[in-house]
């Protein structure tokens, strides 16, 4: 009997020594699981169809928790407790307990993500596989429970701060058109209502206020031939009748229109794509894995990016519904040509400033800094809805591609989309300014 219990105790020490790693914490540091949660989580926002401003709240507070997690291990970054508007507080790991922070930051991102996205079904095969992958590293039973503690209290910490950013109070309430003289109308084929009318009143995570950087007017509604408005309805007019196969394929390619409506005769359904803040964080997911980066740097990059793109939204949807300007849909077809038809759907919402070429801006200024500038990379954020990759030589030169685009588009004029992305740089410039990441 002594030998029998003898031998059991054998294999039970045996058992622990080979599912005992130690070097479970380099394998658990792979940055790849925090670029599935990213993936997982776009994957959740176009199911439920999430505007982008709205999308771009999600992938912000998503980032921050994966950041204040992926830090705890580095001591050269530094906290965003304390820089960000309203957040004032975050959980904390014990003292003298060993953790697995990757593992910390990844379990933050998704229980903030799922918490704010309602296809809750989604994450259950992939929760079961993550799970999988972090315990295949080797790493002991009470380190994973700890450090997936530790992750969903960092994210608790986050969810109270997201419940102060005036969010629900801004739900519910609807655009009223007045139909005045080059004012926004609903366009077709949808004729959707005005999209995040009062997104304005949503908090700021670094700007003073959504009219910080606020944008110059845009120029007078005048359809006298001659007029600066004339010339820039017509140089819509003109792009589109005039498109290249390039310019179409641009246009294309930074269409991130997250509800499409197709219509073929008497049916109607509609196609989902990811957002425009979707396609930049997708871009640094790319260039965190081409560079090498680690799992604290990878984080960092998401955080301030998802920050630049959030504040950017808030910058340009103040001036959008302060200005209220009409498509160059509505106007051409009512003054113009009325057979005129834009390459891409007219999204729902007033046209000055163009909201993707402020927030592509502002991305671009963060991760010029982040990465570098020159940076060439293959955009291949795309390719998962039949579109090549496009080559950049820089994060501008992409930035400069999204803002053309809405032109060639046919969906803003030109001027919204030059005042865009000086607005979209002030934002970027701003941040990099004022939030430190690094002691």
């Amino acid at each position: 009997m002594k030998k029998i219990f003898v031998l059991l105790a054998l294999v039970i020490v045996a058992a622990s020594c080979k599912k005992s790693n130690p070097d479970f914490q380099k394998e658990a540091s792979n940055p790849r699981f925090l670029e599935r949660a990213q993936n997982m989580l776009t994957e959740s926002i176009i199911h439920d169809i999430f505007a982008p401003p709205v999308s771009s709240r999600i992938y912000m507070y998503s980032s921050v928790a994966g950041y204040e997690a992926a830090i705890l291990g580095d001591p050269k970054f530094k906290s965003l407790v304390g820089q960000l508007n309203g957040f004032e507080s975050v959980a904390k790991p014990e003292p003298g307990l060993e953790y697995c922070f990757p593992l910390a930051s990844t379990r933050a991102f998704l229980s903030v993500g799922k918490k704010l996205t309602f296809a809750q079904e989604l994450y259950v095969e992939f929760d079961k596989q993550i799970e999988e992958d972090f315990r295949k590293t080797g790493m002991p039973d009470d380190v994973y429970e700890r450090s997936v503690a530790l992750g969903d209290s960092i994210a608790a910490s986050v969810m109270r701060w997201a419940a102060k950013d005036n969010y629900k109070q801004t739900r519910g309430f609807r655009f009223t058109v007045t139909n005045l003289p080059g004012t926004w109308t609903p366009t077709p084929p949808a004729y959707m209502d005005a999209v995040e009318p009062y997104w304005n009143k949503v908090r700021p995570v670094m700007l003073d206020s959504a009219s910080q950087f606020r944008a110059p007017a845009p120029s007078k509604f005048d359809l006298t031939k001659g007029s600066p408005y004339y010339k820039e309805v017509m140089d819509s007019y003109e792009t589109v009748k005039n498109l290249t196969n390039d310019q179409r394929d641009i246009a294309n390619f930074w269409d991130c229109n997250p509800f499409k409506m197709n219509i073929t005769g008497h049916a109607m359904f509609a196609t989902k794509k990811m957002s425009p803040g979707g396609h930049w964080l997708g871009i640094v997911a790319q260039i965190s894995r081409q560079y090498k980066k680690s799992y604290a740097e990878t984080a960092e990059a998401l955080a301030l990016t998802s920050i630049a793109i959030f504040d950017g939204f808030i910058s340009c949807w103040d001036e959008k519904y302060r200005s209220i300007r009409i498509r160059p849909e509505t106007v051409i077809n009512a003054s113009i040509d009325k057979t005129w038809i834009p390459v891409l759907q007219t999204p729902p919402f007033p046209e000055y400033t163009s909201g993707h070429s402020t927030i592509s801006r502002a991305a671009a200024e963060v991760l010029t800094k982040v990465y570098g500038d020159n940076v060439a990379f293959n955009d291949s954020t795309e390719v998962p809805y039949g579109l090549p990759p496009r080559k950049f030589t820089s994060f501008i030169q992409a930035s400069d591609e999204a803002s053309i685009s809405r032109l060639y588009g046919g969906i803003h004029f030109r001027p919204a989309l030059d005042e865009g992305a000086k607005q979209g740089s002030k934002v970027g410039q701003y941040l990099l300014s004022t939030v430190k990441t690094r002691k």
